[in-house]
């Protein structure tokens, strides 16, 4: 995982396999020792599908362990295929960018403007 200083804060971005099951954020986790990093941001490209189907809640679940161990995560990339089919999935991505726990960003320059 590669970390940069963005306005004072330290950002991992992810470049491993794809986020399929809430276990894989273990993974994605123990990549980030000793990196001293505060946010994880992981491309749209490396969640399964099924991430941005609220139904499966895997969303939730990936969300909550980021959260339990002390990170911000921020999903970067186009996601409108999901968001024109769900309403739900619109309204929890305006909330958590709303909240800045978690961010749902077009690209790397969206992530830097909003930090």
């Amino acid at each position: 995982m590669q970390s940069t200083e963005i306005k004072g804060v330290n950002v991992g971005f992810y470049e491993g396999p794809v986020i399929t099951v809430e276990a894989d954020v273990n993974d994605v986790i123990g990549a980030t020792y000793g990196l001293g990093i505060d946010l994880v941001a992981i491309p749209a490209e490396r969640l399964v599908d099924d991430f941005f189907w609220l139904s499966s809640r895997l969303a939730g679940a990936v969300l909550q362990k980021f959260q339990q161990y002390g990170f911000r995560v921020a999903i970067l990339g186009d996601i409108s295929r999901f968001t024109l089919e769900s309403p739900s999935l619109r309204d929890f991505i305006y909330e958590s960018n709303q909240r800045g726990q978690v961010m749902f960003l077009a690209d790397r320059a969206a992530l830097e403007a909003r930090l």
